[in-house]
């Protein structure tokens, strides 16, 4: 596990018991709609036993929680992490990174360049909906985000709020999902640069969601590239995807994690809810001893 410095106190309060861990979780400092402060009480509130606030892209929610959490001496195992947007040969790829040492400084640097990717393409995109008649505002849209890091599901609720569509789905579907009138290519960020990451800031990469990518050769790819283990236990993989991806994971030695993916709306359904999809206690063991051996 990286040295944390003075954010490492908060590991000697976990509580360590038989639960759940939601290890795939999103908050303000991307593209969610709670706090992390919120987010760490509302988890407290429904006993989970550990948490991982994974935000897009980012890492300035870590901080805070950690704070958050060695202020009020909150009994909660708390694990940093981000979730890397990545594409490779068309293919929108999300690569996780658990127990990362959120200080790095070249993790930083590529953040602060995604960061200011995603500002350019943001502009463009309102620019293309505002000249379809829809008349948002960048600042309003930047107000919505709350933190500097701007993404669709933010433009989408500026939608919303004027009224010219009913739900962030629809906006997507209608305007500025892939293929759709706004829709703005983003920076290319490609995963072996995310595996490096990861790795360089001592965390262990996870590919996300790997039954949305509908690609068994992709996944094999990635695994190739390095990627440590599989985000199995997932709100949209079916009973029959868990038991090949566990297959898989034990055929090539590797990791089993899972998470909700919450970002706070109502993006689906319940199924989409803070703890209603994770990681065991024994799972998230695994985790923490794969990480010690790594040191």
């Amino acid at each position: 596990m990286p040295d944390l410095g003075r954010y490492a106190a908060v590991n000697s309060k976990a509580f360590y018991s038989e639960g759940m861990y939601d290890l795939h979780v999103h908050t303000t400092a991307s593209d969610g709609i709670l706090t992390p402060q919120q987010i760490i009480s509302k988890a407290y509130e429904i006993k989970l036993t550990g948490l991982a606030i994974s935000d897009h892209d980012t890492v300035d929610g870590l901080p805070v929680a950690v704070d958050y959490l060695n202020i009020n001496e909150i009994k909660l195992d708390f694990i940093p992490a981000i979730e890397m947007n990545t594409e490779l040969d068309g293919y929108e790829i999300h690569i996780l990174g658990y127990y990362i040492d959120f200080t790095n400084q070249n993790l930083d640097r590529h953040l602060t360049q995604i960061k200011e990717a995603r500002m350019e393409r943001a502009e463009k995109m309102v620019e293309k909906l505002r000249n379809m008649g829809m008349m948002i505002d960048l600042a309003r849209v930047q107000e919505i985000a709350i933190g500097d890091l701007i993404a669709r599901p933010h433009i989408a609720r500026a939608l919303m709020e004027k009224g010219y569509v009913p739900s962030e789905r629809e906006a997507f579907n209608k305007y500025i999902g892939k293929g759709r009138p706004a829709y703005v290519p983003r920076y290319k960020f490609e995963p072996e640069t995310a595996l490096a990451l990861i790795r360089e800031s001592g965390g262990v990469s996870i590919l996300a969601h790997p039954g949305l990518l509908k690609n068994d050769n992709m996944i094999d790819v990635l695994i190739e590239m390095g990627v440590e283990g599989l985000e199995v236990y997932y709100p949209e993989h079916s009973r029959g995807l868990i038991s090949k991806y566990l297959e898989l994971c034990g055929e090539r030695n590797l990791l089993v994690t899972g998470g909700s993916d919450f970002h706070g709306s109502s993006r689906n359904s319940q199924s989409f809810e803070l703890g209603s999809c994770g990681a065991s206690f024994d799972l998230v063991n695994q985790l923490k001893g794969y990480i010690n051996r790594k040191k």
